[in-house]
């Protein structure tokens, strides 16, 4: 049992922190950069990166984050998690919020990017951005605070447990 909560735990702070390094990659690198560029640059940009991401690496660890981290604090609930507990269960929670935020807010702007078709000229490129841009940058940055938070979580529950069990 201890094996298998550990190796939950461990799974669950990794791809939270997978997770949490690409929200927040897009936060002080990737929106910067874009941000820099023209209209049609950006807005073909984000739909490439938006059809990129739809892979098995990025679904395994957005949707796996959630379920093993789950997992681990079942098993704690079960055995005896301690102090660790209270911190897997709070990366949970944040993890979760950054699911609903990425299902709420970016994802359906993300969707309504691909929707709005090849804009006519200039001024249909920069409505385009307007509407997506700024929203999908704040939602981003409230999701990459969280899943760094539910990463730094996770690991110090880790570190508990392993402190625990040792």
């Amino acid at each position: 049992m201890k094996a298998l909560t550990t190796l939950a735990l461990l799974a669950g702070t990794l791809t939270a922190g997978l997770m949490a390094g690409l929200f927040a990659g897009f936060a002080y690198a990737v929106m910067p950069g874009l941000r820099r560029g023209d209209d049609r640059t950006f807005v073909t940009a984000m739909r490439r990166i938006n059809e990129a991401i739809l892979n098995g690496w990025f679904l395994g660890c957005f949707m796996g984050a959630p379920v093993v981290t789950a997992l681990a604090a079942a098993l704690q609930w079960a055995g005896d998690g301690g102090a660790a507990l209270p911190f897997t269960v709070a990366g949970l929670v944040l993890y979760l919020v950054v699911f609903a935020v990425t299902a709420a807010a970016n994802v359906p702007l993300n969707e309504r990017l691909a929707a709005a078709g090849e804009p006519d000229g200039a001024a249909g490129l920069a409505a385009v951005r307007e509407r997506f841009e700024s929203s999908w940058v704040a939602w981003n940055t409230v999701r990459a605070v969280a899943a760094t938070a539910a990463f730094g979580c996770l690991a110090w529950a880790l570190v508990l447990y392993g402190r625990a069990t040792a």
